[in-house]
């Protein structure tokens, strides 16, 4: 007798022992013959089915709530204030990788294209891509540019130190660690927002979760985020595991 999926011993040739794994696809059939008695006995006995790994994401989403938040936390009345609430606004807003927002110059945040205002984003592998911006976005980079007094010099870093110990100036871009460290960390501990894996990936998993939530199809969030593989974008997509959806919150007593 031979089993689906499983090769028989060849004459006079010794193979190595199938594996568990290999033994996997066979186990609802085995049972379903050994319940028909269509066998004696059930000869994958004893093999564990293997592991199920969550398909979510291990970077955790923010909430509504902690979002807005966020987005408020920065002084407005000062120069960094003004500077971290663009920042933040472009990574919550249009799910941009810290490195692809440290490339940004003056010249990309605003490229018009069919009379609409998109960030020109340079990704991964060197491709380029277009998003449009947030008109919320778009007001707190023209407020920051006003305030920083660089916005007339096309081909200069978007983003810029506010002083710059190292250097002397603060003609260049921000670096992706800078962005992390001194804007996303440190209001996210302002905020008192900690959990595991809070990382430097919390921004883009928010906007992408917060834009599945609401209705956005899955494939233009795909191509929203400069994903090659769908598959990566169906991480972020909690629209079956919302929290607010738990049975938890359906017990009365």
């Amino acid at each position: 007798m031979f089993w689906p999926g499983v090769k028989p011993w060849k004459k006079d040739c010794w193979l190595a022992p199938p594996s568990a794994e290999s033994w996997q696809p066979l186990l609802p059939c085995s049972n379903h013959l050994c319940e028909s008695n269509s066998v004696t006995h059930n000869p994958v006995k004893g093999v564990k089915r293997p592991v199920v790994e969550s398909q979510q994401g291990k970077t955790p989403a923010l909430g509504d709530a902690q979002a807005r938040a966020l987005l408020n936390a920065p002084d407005a009345s000062k120069l960094k204030g003004k500077r971290d609430r663009a920042i933040l606004s472009i990574l919550l807003y249009h799910g941009l990788r810290r490195e692809e927002l440290t490339k940004l110059k003056v010249k990309d945040y605003c490229q018009t294209r069919r009379g609409v205002a998109h960030l020109r984003v340079h990704g991964k592998g060197g491709k380029m891509r277009f998003v449009p911006t947030h008109p919320g976005t778009l007001t707190l980079i023209e407020e920051y540019l006003e305030a920083a007094g660089h916005g007339q010099d096309p081909d200069a870093p978007l983003f810029r130190p506010i002083k710059n110990n190292v250097n002397g100036h603060t003609y260049t871009a921000l670096t992706p660690g800078n962005v992390y460290e001194q804007v996303v960390l440190k209001y996210l501990k302002k905020l008192g927002i900690f959990g595991e894996n809070m990382g430097p990936h919390v921004m883009r998993a928010t906007a992408a979760t917060n834009a599945l939530d609401n209705g956005a199809d899955i494939a233009k969030v795909q191509e929203w985020l400069g994903h090659a593989n769908i598959a990566t974008t169906r991480i972020y997509d909690h629209r079956k595991t919302r929290p607010e959806d738990s049975p938890t919150f359906k017990v009365s007593y």
